[in-house]
This record gives C-alpha cells, sequence and structure tokens, in this order.
C-alpha cells in the first residue's frame, strides 16, 4: 500500500469519526426537543383529565341538588364519556399517568417500565396475551387428560410421580406468566379487574403446594392416589368450563374477561346481565381496545339457550369434585397419614374458589 492509499484510509476514518459524533449530536438535540414536547403534551392531557372528572362531579352535584335536568345532565354525561374515550383509547392514552406497576412485576423484573409508548405495540401485548392464553388451553386440557388416560391404559390404575409433578410444575409456570401478562396489560390500559389476578396468585400457591405431595404407589395405589386422580378431573372440568364460558363472550357486561369460569350466585347475576344486554341492548360499545374481549362478534340467537344450561351442568359437577376433594382426607386418613396438612390448603383454595362469591 502506497502512501497516497494510506493517506486516503486515514481520511476515510476522521470522516467517519466525525460523522458519528455529527449524528450524537443531532439525536441528543432530537431527544431533548421531543422529551420536552412529549412534558407537555402529558401535562395538557393531565389537564384535560382532571377537568372531564371535574365536569361529571360537578353535573352529578347539579343533578343531586336539582338544578339540572335529568336529560339534559345524561346528555352531557355522554358527551364527556365520549371525550374521555378518545384521550383513554387513542394514541393521546400514552401520555396518561399510567398505573403502577405493582410488587409482583417488580419482584420479577425489577424496576423496569413495561408500559409501552405507543398503541399499536399495547395492541400486540393485548393479542400476545390472547395468543398465551389459547395456546395453554388446549395443554390445560390435554394434560390431565392423558395422564388419566395413561393411568387406566398403562400403567395399571397407578400414577407415577414425576409425570404428575411435571404437570403441577407446569401449572406453577402457566398461572405465573398468566399473571405476568395480565399485570402488564393493566399497566397498559387494560380493565382486567384485581381479583381475576388475584386468582392466579392463589392457583400459583396451589401449584407450588401440590408439587410437596408425595405420590404413594403400590399397595393400594388406586386407594392412595385418589386425591390426585380428583385432583385431575378438577382440572379438566376447570378447563372445559373455561371453554363454555368463552362461547359466552358476545352476551358478557362490557364484554370484558368473559371467558372467566363463572361460580356460586355469578352465574345468575351474569345471566341476568345476559338477558338484560339481549332485550334492551343496554351497555353496548364500551369496552376498550385494550380489553382482552375487545371486537367480538355479535353472538348468533339462540346461543344462550344452549351456553346456560350447559354452564350450569358444569357448576354443578365441578362443585361435587371440588366437595369430594375438601372431604377426601377424612375418607381416607387411615391411609394417608402424611402431608395432611397440605392437603387441607389445598381443599381450602377449592372451596374459596367455588364460594367465593355466594357469600
Amino acid at each position: 500500500m502506497d502512501a497516497s492509499e494510506k493517506g486516503r484510509v486515514e481520511e476515510e476514518v476522521k470522516m467517519v469519526v466525525e460523522q458519528a459524533k455529527e449524528l450524537q449530536d443531532l439525536a441528543a438535540a432530537f431527544i431533548a426537543k421531543t422529551s420536552g414536547e412529549e412534558q407537555s403534551i402529558r401535562q395538557r392531557a393531565a389537564t384535560l383529565d382532571s377537568n372531564i372528572r371535574r365536569l361529571q362531579s360537578l353535573i352529578h352535584s347539579l343533578l343531586e341538588h336539582k338544578l339540572l335536568d335529568q336529560t339534559l345532565a345524561d346528555k352531557l354525561n355522554e358527551e364527556l364519556q365520549r371525550a374521555r374515550f378518545v384521550i383513554t383509547d387513542g394514541e393521546a392514552s400514552a401520555f396518561l399517568t399510567s398505573k403502577a406497576q405493582g410488587g409482583f412485576l417488580r419482584m420479577f423484573l425489577g424496576p423496569i417500565n413495561v408500559r409501552a409508548s405507543k398503541k399499536d405495540i399495547q395492541l400486540k401485548v393485548k393479542e400476545e396475551y390472547n395468543s398465551y392464553r389459547d395456546r395453554t388451553a388446549l395443554l390445560f386440557l390435554l394434560f390431565p387428560s392423558a395422564l388419566l388416560m395413561l393411568r387406566s391404559w398403562l400403567w395399571n390404575g397407578c400414577l407415577p410421580a414425576f409425570p404428575v409433578q411435571l404437570y403441577q410444575a407446569w401449572l406453577l409456570f402457566l398461572y405465573t406468566g398468566l399473571a405476568l401478562r395480565e399485570n402488564i396489560l393493566r399497566v397498559n390500559g387494560s380493565d382486567i379487574r384485581p381479583w381475576w389476578i388475584y386468582h392466579h396468585y392463589c392457583a400459583m400457591v396451589m401449584a407450588l403446594v401440590s408439587l410437596t405431595w408425595e405420590i404413594k404407589g403400590q399397595p393400594n395405589c388406586a386407594q392412595k392416589q385418589r386425591g390426585v386422580q380428583l385432583f385431575l378431573q378438577w382440572a379438566i372440568m376447570q378447563e372445559k368450563k373455561r371453554a363454555h364460558c368463552s362461547f359466552s363472550e358476545p352476551y358478557t357486561l362490557f364484554q370484558l374477561l368473559t371467558f372467566l369460569p363463572l361460580r356460586g350466585l355469578k352465574s345468575f347475576i351474569y345471566l341476568f346481565f345476559f338477558c338484560s344486554i339481549i332485550v334492551h341492548g343496554t351497555f353496548c360499545n364500551q369496552a376498550k381496545r385494550m380489553d382482552v374481549v375487545w371486537g367480538e362478534t355479535a353472538g348468533v340467537d339462540g346461543q344462550l339457550w344452549l351456553l346456560c344450561p350447559v354452564l350450569f351442568i358444569m357448576q354443578v359437577v365441578q362443585f361435587i369434585w371440588g366437595l369430594l376433594l375438601c372431604f377426601l382426607k377424612y375418607i381416607l386418613v387411615p391411609v394417608l397419614h402424611t402431608h395432611l396438612s397440605l392437603r387441607q390448603v389445598f381443599c381450602i383454595y377449592t372451596y374459596i374458589n367455588e364460594c367465593r362469591l355466594a357469600i
């Protein structure tokens, strides 16, 4: 390489270095400019949200003191709701104050901001949650079904410990993944109810407790493993009921998380709202795009006549299996003389899970 070529290479290197510095300066200036504009938009969004709340409170107060006509108040409230929908369900929602991430997310992810800045990214988060839920739904049904079939056909009525513990570990992974995704959805504007996320926390504890169960073998394997068999049957019924509840999505109150299991008196409450929606058409168009069943098509006439009987039958069967699990330790006390306290924890969880809304 001669001197002229070396000089040309040195000049190109210097030029690249200068271009890198210029690009860095441009990027820093752009970030500073956009940060200032973003802060201004955030302040405007917060002010507008505060004004909407103030006006709603004022209208309610005037209505209570009979200083405002009911028809006019309804019209004004409808306009305010429309304005709130625009800022909470559009691109402006990224500039509103987000919900706190909560201790569960901080425990697993640390102080990482999981709120997406763009609406299309938030919708992708919702789509990923729906995809994860659909992928695991089939496994939730097939895993315990396969264990019970192999128990009868291959294992001579005696379940090996490893497959059962593998299923219980997968349950722990499943509920942890659901809880993480639901917390992230709430941070990004979804209206998933806290009680449903807490229900998955309880399910995580249940799966962790079930991992400590001793899977006993021969002799009297069938009698010793009666609790495990009922647990697997209960899990199958849980998923079947979830599938039937997903059939009811078009009829739910605000089309919010309508695949969830319905229990106890909650079934009658939802049935009342189903009929209310079908007959009167109330509560329409209230869901937001970040709610996990937004965009479902309207139901077909007559589906409710099929849904309700099947749903209530599933309720009765699962409740019976829950009672069998709860009273199992009294039936098998002479045999199952270890880990009774852990089994009792699971029974208590099952009972609460079935009856919490009936209290």
